[in-house]
Formats: structure tokens, C-alpha cells, sequence
């Protein structure tokens, strides 16, 4: 699952001037903006688990295609390489499913500080 954070300047209808904010996007869909003069947060409902699995869906999907391609491109490497990567698998899984769980406590974080600034 990708995270990617950059910044933009966006017009702010608080602010009612185009400032920089925070933009945080999660597999290429905005997540979190969040404006840097006036701290106005606008979080987009996206569900992180529905997300995973869409990912999980398109790389099992694509698989097939990927390791045909990857022999046909050089079928020596292809042969050599197959021990380490299933070897590595597993520690590839629960790297992403570490990183699933950042982003999903991050998401909560976020949702508990915006809570705080309302009240």
C-alpha cells in the first residue's frame, strides 16, 4: 500500500487565499488535506482495508502476466531467483501488512486530533 505525502498550494475558502497544504494520498487517492496557515483539516472517507484488498486483488490478478513476462525476458534469472523470493515472501507480507496498520493508526490519529480541534 502506498502512502505518499507532498504539498500544494490550494485555494483555502477559510483562508480565502491559495496557500500551501498538506496532501496525503493513500494507493493514489486523497486521503488528508490540510492547510498550513490555518490548520483547517478536510479528511476524505477512504477505507484502508477496502483499499488493501484492492491492491491485494490487482497484483494476484497481474501475477500470471508479470511471471510470464519475467521468463520470457530471461529465463536463467527467472530460475535463480524463484528460491530467494519464495523464501522472502512471507517477510514481504508482513511487511505490508505492518505498513496496513501504520497507516490505518495514522488514519485513527488524525480522526481523534480533528475530533479534539472541534470541540
Amino acid at each position: 500500500m502506498k502512502r505518499i505525502e507532498m504539498e500544494a498550494d490550494l485555494f483555502c475558502i477559510h483562508c480565502k487565499d491559495e496557500v500551501p497544504h498538506k496532501i496525503i494520498y493513500i494507493n493514489d487517492k486523497i486521503s488528508h488535506l490540510e492547510c498550513e496557515v490555518c490548520s483547517r483539516v478536510i479528511d476524505m472517507s477512504l477505507d484502508i482495508q477496502k483499499e488493501f484488498y484492492k491492491e491485494v486483488y490487482r497484483r494476484i490478478a497481474s501475477k500470471p502476466h508479470r511471471i510470464t513476462q519475467e521468463y520470457k525476458d530471461d529465463l536463467s534469472h527467472f530460475l535463480l531467483s524463484i528460491p530467494k523470493r519464495a523464501i522472502t515472501k512471507p517477510y514481504r507480507l508482513l511487511k505490508d501488512i505492518k505498513e496496513i496498520r501504520e497507516i490505518k493508526k495514522e488514519k485513527e490519529l488524525q480522526l481523534h486530533v480533528y475530533d479534539k480541534k472541534e470541540q
